[in-house]
């Protein structure tokens, strides 16, 4: 039996969640943080993309509850530079985008915020070097 290890993953680039109001979400991830609709296909579904990733919504059916609590604590966007961050949150405030945490920079020389959906799901912005840097 072989014990090599499975070539290494291309990164996180899809996320998929689940909105009472798909609308309103899309509108958000469309119009605020300028993702584009890459494929639709029905009244129930969107998937978007900033180029490089894809997040799916997917409209919750009304008479399904939350089986338990959910683990995601917040999804986080690529910033391509730390003064971005704060371009990002002048837009979002102009926008009336709830804020949960103004731009900070952390010790590491990150620089974040948090805000949060039309669902109150906590997204941040973050300007990270390590990531960020290597991007085009």
């Amino acid at each position: 039996m072989s014990t090599q290890s499975p070539p290494a993953t291309l990164g996180l680039c899809h996320l998929a969640l689940t909105v009472r109001d798909l609308e309103a979400c899309e509108r958000f991830y469309v119009d605020v943080l300028g993702m584009r609709v890459e494929w639709r296909p029905d009244a129930n579904n969107v998937y978007l993309t900033s180029g490089t990733d894809n997040l799916a919504l997917h409209r919750a059916a009304s008479v399904v509850a939350p089986s338990g609590q959910q683990d995601l604590d917040h999804i986080g966007f690529l910033m391509k530079d730390a003064e971005a961050v704060d371009v990002w949150h002048r837009h979002l405030m102009a926008h009336g985008v709830v804020i949960h945490a103004p731009p900070c920079t952390h010790r590491d020389g990150a620089r974040s915020l948090y805000c949060r959906d039309p669902e109150g799901r906590l997204v941040q912005l973050i300007y990270h070097p390590p990531l960020s840097d290597r991007r085009p």
